[in-house]
């Protein structure tokens, strides 16, 4: 029997547009991990690590005209949005480059033989190492930051971790195309183009997390598939990290104050952040809680203006749209539910924005419209109107774990007066990214970037996003009263690759 074809296909019209590959057999997965397996040792060096990250920016932004063309036939996402995307992309692997010049993340601690201390203490030298082999699985709406060349494999070659990617099939035509920049990349180092492996198929996904010599995986993507892939990962006879992004509400409390300050602003924006992308961001606000009474009326109408005046758009794929329309259509006709400006299909292939309307208490008890508090990937959000401060903390306490959660306050408030610091403190345990005054679109590349959240949102305490997602792909390992010349470099006194570390608790460099 052969194996099924994979296709690229145009969302724009629902056509096939080129065969790419063909879906990966057991056998084809067992390979690239092999394979992958044998160049661990190739990435040891940071010095060639950084130079071949830098190279595969350099070579990233040197195809931009043909990886933006191929993704936007693939995503329907738009040529102005994915060059920033492969923009953002290219910085990311830069910005791992210097931080494996600056090795900081290899913590290194030195605790020299202190015989006065009870008890005793030897001589104590601790690093971290590369954990193996990194399984990446892409994400359907962001073909280059979170897909080949994305922030997972960046982070994981940062690491010394060769990496076998699981390619979405929405843009299996432009994972292709990445693939072969890396490893053009890596050639030019004289490294094994097999640190960067690439499958396809949902079957060798699952055979990947699976494999013997996986050693962590990274995923982004939804509840159900990636709460399957955790399970398979847990399940293993030899349990790995799994560190995975399923799913977020993004909650946003406007307070009344600051919508009677600046109900229209706040309205024109959640506009903008709800339907940026045609609403597939993973940071899209779904759910506002927002007052009653004339300043909550005058943010709902400022919405409505705003969205009525965003056009049709193109999801991802297909079935992305038919689960768009069917979930809108759903949570439209619960009791109370209003939809100021009616959210569903557009043409055969696009899909109309809009919001929902609900009174926060039927969110504060547990019944149908708990739907409402589950995520709907799209141009939608939910705006539930409460009366006072005791229904938005019911609602809260309602919530699952998510990646980021807003409170917008007046000018007042922001200074410290009235319950903005309380809104925070019920905000802090949700999510990952707490904002004031801001919109969650937009995940910025920094050091002290959290891209992550309590579960669902996340599988793990770790972010996906920014230098610390680096520490995902590592493990701590301590030499005790181990001979100079046996120790790794990086543990040595004379310190000779010049890193910062701790030594007896001071820091050096």
């Amino acid at each position: 029997m052969s194996a099924a074809q994979v296709w690229s296909v145009d969302p724009r019209t629902g056509k096939r547009r080129e065969q790419v590959a063909v879906e990966a057999t057991a056998a084809d997965v067992d390979s690239a991990v092999r394979a992958a397996h044998a160049a661990r040792g190739a990435l040891a060096d940071r010095t060639v690590r950084a130079a071949f990250l830098r190279t595969a920016a350099e070579r990233l932004d040197a195809a931009k005209d043909r990886l933006v063309a191929a993704a936007d036939a693939e995503t329907a996402l738009g040529a102005t949005r994915l060059t920033g995307e492969l923009a953002r992309t290219c910085y990311q692997l830069r910005a791992f480059a210097d931080l494996v010049d600056e090795g900081a993340f290899l913590d290194v601690i030195i605790d020299h033989p202190d015989d006065t201390a009870t008890p005793p203490v030897p001589d104590l030298r601790r690093y971290k190492v590369p954990l193996g082999v990194v399984a990446v699985y892409s994400a359907s709406n962001f073909p280059f930051a979170f897909s080949v060349p994305g922030g997972d494999t960046a982070s994981a070659l940062a690491a010394g971790c060769p990496v076998v990617v699981k390619a979405h099939p929405d843009h299996p035509a432009t994972s292709e195309l990445a693939a072969e920049v890396l490893r053009g990349a890596a050639a030019e180092h004289s490294l094994p183009e097999a640190v960067v492996g690439l499958v396809h198929g949902f079957e060798a996904g699952v055979e990947l997390v699976r494999h013997p010599l996986i050693a962590a995986a990274g995923f982004t993507g939804s509840v159900r598939g990636g709460r399957a892939l955790f399970d398979a990962a847990a399940a293993r006879p030899v349990p790995i990290p799994f560190h995975g992004e399923l799913g977020s509400l993004n909650p946003v409390v406007v307070t009344e104050a600051a919508a009677a300050e600046r109900a229209e602003q706040i309205g024109t924006g959640l506009a903008g952040s709800m339907t940026l992308g045609v609403g597939q961001f993973c940071v899209k606000p779904g759910l506002v809680l927002a007052p009653t009474g004339p300043a909550g009326d005058h943010f709902v109408k400022s919405l409505a203006d705003a969205i009525s005046g965003v056009g049709e758009g193109v999801l991802l794929d297909h079935r992305m749209r038919d689960n768009f329309v069917a979930g809108v259509t759903e949570r439209a006709a619960l009791p109370d539910v209003d939809a100021p400006v009616t959210p569903g299909a557009g043409d055969e292939h696009t899909v109309r924005p809009g919001f929902l309307t609900v009174p926060a208490a039927r969110l504060a008890a547990e019944g149908p419209h708990d739907l409402l508090l589950e995520e709907c990937f799209g141009p939608v959000t939910v705006v539930a109107r409460y009366e006072d401060g005791d229904e938005v903390t019911s609602v809260l306490s309602r919530l699952p774990g998510n990646l980021t959660a807003t409170v917008h306050l007046s000018s007042d408030e922001a200074r410290g007066a009235g319950d903005g610091a309380a809104i925070l403190a019920e905000l802090t345990p949700l999510a990952g990214r707490v904002l004031v005054n801001g919109w969650p679109t937009g995940v910025a590349v920094a050091p002290a970037q959290h891209h992550g959240g309590p579960y669902p949102a996340t599988t793990s305490t770790s972010t996906s996003v920014g230098g610390t997602a680096i520490e995902r792909w590592l493990r701590p390992v301590t030499y005790q009263s181990t001979p100079e010349a046996l120790l790794p470099p990086e543990l040595r006194d004379d310190n000779p690759l010049g890193l910062p570390r701790r030594v007896d608790g001071r820091r050096e460099g």
